[in-house]
């Protein structure tokens, strides 16, 4: 894994010049083993890479890289799985090769096919490509997200990067808050592509490409997520035949992703999706599987000791680590470094943590992430349902009726009883902000808009206490979009297909991303390789959600491999005490940067609704954990990359 960084501009060019080297060094966690530079002075162009070396070691596979005849160079983060086999074919066509590299197949590839490359590659990437010959810079991004690729456009200059952090360590770069940004961060604890924090700045979305012609820049997709109702056609029915289908699509792609020049591993938490993927690395290696697991003192949160009867069942030499409450909160202290852009989920803790362990070891980890959007995982997908079903074919009276009814409960009443039981119920049923929740349902009895509904069970402010906390209405993004072009899909398929294109990439892929390059370690998604993603477009519901619960064939799957006893269980999630750590451990750090004078300096809060907040939470009375974090997360943020110069800490 590596990270990329580079520029066309009309204008300050010799600024951007003078700027590259610290922009690339920026990235040096995403790439320890070794930099590069290129410079086109007669076209007002530069590159630069950072290497994570995992297939061939050697020099001939160093980037920037260029064609045999000067005229193409390459910039690219990423790993193409299936690059012996393209080799093959461009081989057959004429062409030779200096290295094993999958970079000098993805540049030949290009030669050979043009745009339509992308078509033909299995992995995670994003690339820049700078072709001389047709005076145009081509970038482009895998089908899922898996790997982040940025870009500033304004006023004829063109900068990319991997990381935020190295946009902003271009002295030229205007850092200027979008005015979207902020409504949509709290929204959602992170910010939906393709905005950014900042104007005029991007995220390329998953499955797109850009063709950069000076004045000229033309943003394209290459690949969809298939729909169910496009599948129809080709649907299986039949069970066992399913299951034999399922096992072989997900061996191949794990399989695929074992190759590598340097120590392997796997991220194992004990839950489903990570078991399927150790279990089938288990069944193809001929050596015991590298297993990584961390443990927490709050056994509400531990999921090694279930990590390690897997492990034990497998066969797997399998590395545990015991991380305390002051080794988790010494972490937050990092956030803001590794995540460059306001970044509000909490299992980023423990991510880096296993980050961290699994990377003293090992330089290359597989993850079972993609499992949950794809098999129906989630309990906001039953709950959605369940409202729909419940609610939604109500005549409108008796909608009014049972509103009327409901809202004589006291919020207080709700809420005391609640966090009363929540304790001792399974995670699944452990909804964040559950009275907004219970309030936001009685509001929508009347209505039926499944978008609403849905949103209900993922955002951690309303849309009206944003406008009164921030002072700026709740701006529409990609998901009411996505939402609006999926309405003929069943309603499942429908849900997952939103996730797969907003939660997914948004926040879990970038929350793996970088909590793992900050060591540099690359994580593989075996899950989330494009044909499985094809495949499950295939399969009827019913072997995605049955019962009740999700994961159904996935859970069939892992039968084959290990006993029912080990995994069927409550999933606990990826999380620590956040809750517990605002009131004690970090309540000195939450109080100094949600103080009244720090708010009111920042003007971005109305200081009498954060104070209110804090207060209640300290006490007791509420709990405000996934809010409070969020309004920490952006404070942050702020001091760390809006009052100090990037440019100070370059080499």
């Amino acid at each position: 894994m590596c990270g990329i960084v580079g520029f066309r501009a009309e204008k300050s060019f010799q600024s951007l010049c003078d700027d590259l080297p610290c922009a690339v060094s920026t990235l040096a966690n995403r790439g320890p083993d070794d930099s590069g530079l290129f410079f086109d002075q007669k076209n007002d162009l530069g590159m630069g890479h950072r290497r994570l070396s995992v297939i061939d070691l050697s020099p001939n596979g160093r980037q920037p890289m260029s064609s045999d005849d000067g005229s193409v160079h390459i910039v690219y983060n990423g790993e193409v799985y299936n690059f012996m086999e393209i080799r093959n074919i461009l081989e057959g066509c004429g062409h030779s090769f200096k290295g094993v590299s999958d970079t000098e197949v993805i540049l030949k590839a290009y030669l050979q096919w043009g745009i339509d490359c992308l078509k033909r590659f299995v992995g995670m990437f994003a690339l820049a490509i700078w072709d001389r010959r047709k005076q145009q810079l081509f970038l482009a991004r895998d089908r899922l997200g898996i790997k982040p690729l940025y870009y500033y456009y304004n006023a004829g200059k063109f900068i990319f990067a991997s990381e935020l952090k190295a946009l902003m360590a271009f002295r030229s770069f205007p850092k200027e808050i979008n005015s979207n940004a902020l409504p949509l961060f709290l929204h959602y604890q992170y910010i939906p592509a393709p905005e950014t924090v900042f104007r005029n700045t991007f995220k390329l979305l998953p499955g797109q490409y850009i063709i950069y012609k000076f004045k000229d820049l033309r943003v394209k997709s290459y690949w969809e997520l298939p729909c169910a109702s496009q599948s129809k056609n080709r649907l299986f029915t039949d069970e066992p035949s399913c299951l034999d289908s399922l096992d072989d699509v997900l061996t191949q792609a794990v399989s695929d992703r074992l190759i590598s020049d340097v120590p392997l591993g796997a991220l194992l938490s004990g839950g489903i999706d990570s078991s399927v993927v150790v279990a089938l690395m288990q069944k193809i290696s001929t050596s015991p599987v590298n297993t990584f697991c961390i443990g927490f003192e709050e056994q509400a949160y531990n999921e090694a000791p279930w990590a390690k009867k897997v492990a034990q069942y497998l066969g797997t030499d399998h590395t545990e680590l015991y991380v305390s409450s002051k080794e988790s909160l010494e972490t937050v202290a990092s956030l803001p470094e590794i995540y460059d852009e306001p970044f509000a989920d909490s299992s980023a803790i423990p991510t880096v943590l296993l980050s961290r362990l699994t990377r003293s070891q090992v330089t290359v980890a597989l993850s079972g992430d993609g499992g949950d959007e794809q098999f129906a995982g989630y309990v906001r997908y039953w709950m959605t349902r369940t409202m729909v079903n419940s609610f939604s074919r109500l005549p409108v009276k008796i909608k009014k009726a049972l509103a009327l009814i409901l809202n004589t409960i006291p919020p207080e009443l709700i809420s005391s009883f609640y966090y009363m039981i929540r304790s001792g119920l399974p995670q699944r049923f452990q909804v964040a902000n559950f009275v907004d929740k219970w309030q936001k349902l009685l509001s929508q009895l009347e209505k039926t808009s499944i978008a609403e509904l849905y949103r209900m069970t993922i955002n951690i402010w309303p849309k009206d206490m944003i406008e009164q906390l921030c002072g700026r209405k709740l701006p529409h993004s990609s998901y009411e979009r996505l939402f609006s072009g999926s309405k003929n899909e069943p309603l499942l398929e429908r849900l997952m297909r939103i996730d797969q294109k907003t939660y997914l990439p948004d926040d879990l892929l970038t929350k793996v991303d970088r909590a793992s390059m900050a060591f540099g370690l690359e994580v593989r998604t075996p899950l989330l390789d494009h044909r499985v993603l094809e495949f499950c477009s295939c399969l009827p519901e019913n072997l995605k959600f049955k019962n009740g619960t999700g994961k159904y064939l996935l859970k069939k799957l892992l039968a084959r491999y290990l006993p029912q006893n080990l995994y069927e269980r409550p999933k606990m999630g990826f999380g620590v005490p956040v809750e517990h750590w605002l009131r004690t451990d970090l309540k000195e750090m939450l109080q100094d940067y949600l103080s009244p004078a720090k708010i009111s300096k920042d003007s971005f809060f109305c200081p009498n609704l954060v104070e209110k907040m804090l207060k209640e939470h300290i006490s007791g009375k509420f709990n405000h954990q996934h809010r409070l974090w969020g309004l920490l997360m952006w404070q942050m943020w702020w001091e760390r990359w809006m009052m100090v110069k990037i440019s100070d800490g370059c080499e």
